[in-house]
C-alpha cells in the first residue's frame, strides 16, 4: 500500500475508506467559463490527448479504490502495471466514450455508470477528481458518493493566478514585480506600469488567471502589442456589460531552473510537504519532473517554511486536499517561492505511488512525455516490443516505466508518457536519447 495514498487518506479524513478517482485534467477550463481573460485556442487533437489523461488514475489508485476511465486499458499495459508490483483497483467506465468529453462529462452522460457508482454509498467511498468545479461536484450530488475535497466554489476561489499573486503579496514572499487585475480599472492601472517597463527595454508576462499547461500567458516586449490587449480587453468588457477580469501582469524574469513542490492539507489545517521536484518546461509547456531536484544550499527549508505560510492561508479559505505549487530559482539561485498555486492534483501527484515502488535511493528519475504519431489501434504490446530493454521490467534497474498509454494513440498526435531511471543525471540522459531514437524509428514502422 502507498505511503503517501495512505497519509492522504487520513488528510482528507478518509481514513481506511475507498476513494473513486477522476481524472478530469484541465480543470482549469470550467473554473474560467465566463471569466473575462486571454483567449485561448485548443486543437481537437490536443483535447483529445489531455482527456485521456485520465488513464494516470490507475497508478496513483490502490487496490481497494476505484478508478472511473473514459474506456478500459490496453489489457497488455494492465499486465505491464501488475508485473512491475502495482496492485491494480477496480475500473469503471461508460458504456460509451465521447472523445471531445473528459471522464466526468462520459460519467455525467452515463445513468448506469452513475447506479453503480451510488453503490459505493455505503462501502464509506468517496470521489477524489484531479479538481474539483461545479461538474464534480453534479456527479456527486447524481450518484450520493460525497466529493472528498473542499466545494468547487472553494476551489476555484483558490486556483486562479490573480488569487496566487495576491496571496503572495500579502504573505511577503519574493516574487516578480507585477500587478494582479480583477477589474478593468486595475487592468489599465497594470497597462501603465507595463508600460515603464516595455520603455526600460524589460518584457512583462500577461497570464491568464485560470490558464493551464503553457496556454493563457502571452509575453511582450513592445508597447504596441499592450496597446493592442488593452484595446481587446476594454472592448470585450463593454459587449458583456461587466468590469471583472481576471489576469495578472508580471515583469519577465531570467530564471535558472522550475521547481514544483507539494504539499498535503489536511482537513484539520496539518501541513505535510510531500516532496520538491526540478521541473522541466519548454515555452511555458511542462515537459516533465527531475528527481532528486537540484537545490542550493537552504532552499529546501525556504520552500518547507513557505508550505505552512501558504497552508495557513488556504485552510482559511476553506480549502483542504493536495496542494502544488510552482516555484522557480533566478540566475543567482534566489527563489520565488510562489509563482502558481494549483489546488489540485498534478502531473507529479500521480507519480508518486510509482516512485515509492520503485525505490529511488540513490538513483535518479527524469518523468517526461514524448511526441508519438502511431495509428489508432495500435497495441501496448507493439511499443513493449519496440523498446525491448529500454523498458523497465525489474523495479531495481534502469529504463522507462510507461505510466500511460491510452495518450499514445488518443489522437493523431498522441503522446507517450513515461518515467525514467538511472543511476545519475548523466545516465538518464543517455536513455532520453535512446528512447528518442527508439520511438523515432517505431513511429516509421508502424505508420509504414
Amino acid at each position: 500500500m502507498s505511503a503517501f495514498l495512505d497519509r492522504l487518506r487520513t488528510a482528507l479524513g478518509r481514513a481506511g475508506q475507498p476513494f473513486v478517482l477522476l481524472g478530469n485534467f484541465e480543470v482549469e477550463r470550467h473554473w474560467g467559463e465566463g471569466e473575462l481573460g486571454l483567449p485561448t485556442f485548443n486543437s481537437p487533437g490536443s483535447d483529445l490527448v489531455v482527456n485521456r489523461m485520465d488513464e494516470f488514475a490507475l497508478t496513483l489508485a490502490g487496490p481497494d479504490d476505484v478508478v472511473v476511465l473514459k474506456s478500459q486499458p490496453d489489457a497488455g499495459y494492465l499486465e505491464y502495471l501488475t508485473s512491475l508490483g502495482l496492485t491494480l483497483p477496480r475500473i469503471l467506465t461508460p458504456a460509451v466514450s465521447n472523445p471531445a468529453n473528459d471522464v466526468t462529462g462520459d460519467a455525467l452522460a452515463d445513468e448506469s455508470l452513475r447506479l453503480l457508482l451510488s453503490r459505493l454509498r455505503d462501502s464509506g467511498a468517496a470521489i477524489l477528481p484531479h479538481g474539483i468545479s461545479e461538474r464534480e461536484e453534479r456527479l456527486a450530488e447524481t450518484t450520493g458518493v460525497p466529493l472528498a475535497g473542499p466545494s468547487a466554489a472553494v476551489a476555484k476561489a483558490v486556483n486562479g493566478k490573480v488569487y496566487s499573486r495576491r496571496l503572495t503579496e500579502e504573505l511577503g514572499l519574493r516574487q516578480p514585480a507585477g500587478r494582479w487585475c480583477d477589474s478593468i480599472d486595475r487592468w489599465r492601472e497594470a497597462v501603465t506600469w507595463a508600460r515603464d517597463v516595455l520603455a526600460a527595454g524589460g518584457r512583462v508576462a500577461v497570464k491568464d488567471s485560470f490558464g493551464v499547461s503553457g496556454k493563457g500567458i502571452l509575453v511582450i516586449a513592445d508597447a504596441g502589442r499592450l496597446n493592442q490587449l488593452d484595446r481587446m480587453f476594454t472592448s470585450r468588457a463593454t459587449r458583456r456589460g461587466t468590469e471583472a477580469l481576471g489576469v495578472v501582469v508580471e515583469e519577465w524574469v531570467e530564471k535558472s531552473a522550475d521547481l514544483n513542490y507539494q504539499f498535503t492539507l489536511g482537513r484539520d489545517g496539518a501541513v505535510r510537504v510531500d516532496f520538491v521536484k526540478e521541473a522541466l518546461t519548454e515555452s511555458g509547456v511542462h515537459k516533465g519532473h527531475l528527481v532528486p531536484a537540484r537545490l542550493g544550499t537552504g532552499v529546501r527549508e525556504e520552500i518547507e517554511e513557505c508550505c505552512r505560510r501558504v497552508g495557513a492561508a488556504l485552510a482559511t479559505e476553506g480549502f483542504f486536499g493536495v496542494v502544488g505549487v510552482d516555484a522557480m530559482l533566478d540566475p543567482d539561485g534566489r527563489l520565488y517561492p510562489v509563482t502558481e498555486i494549483n489546488a489540485r492534483n498534478n502531473m507529479s501527484t500521480y507519480q508518486e505511488t510509482l516512485l515509492e515502488l520503485l525505490e529511488l535511493t540513490g538513483r535518479t528519475a527524469l518523468a517526461r512525455h514524448y511526441p508519438v504519431v502511431v495509428p489508432g489501434g495500435v497495441p501496448f504490446a507493439g511499443l513493449r516490443d519496440a523498446l525491448g530493454d529500454l523498458l523497465l521490467t525489474d523495479k531495481n534497474a534502469s529504463g522507462m516505466v510507461v505510466n500511460n498509454f491510452a495518450t499514445v494513440t488518443a489522437a493523431e498526435s498522441g503522446r507517450l508518457y513515461g518515467i525514467l531511471l538511472g543511476s545519475g543525471l548523466d545516465a538518464v540522459r543517455d536513455l532520453d536519447d535512446r528512447l528518442t531514437g527508439v520511438l523515432d524509428e517505431w513511429q516509421k514502422e508502424t505508420v509504414a
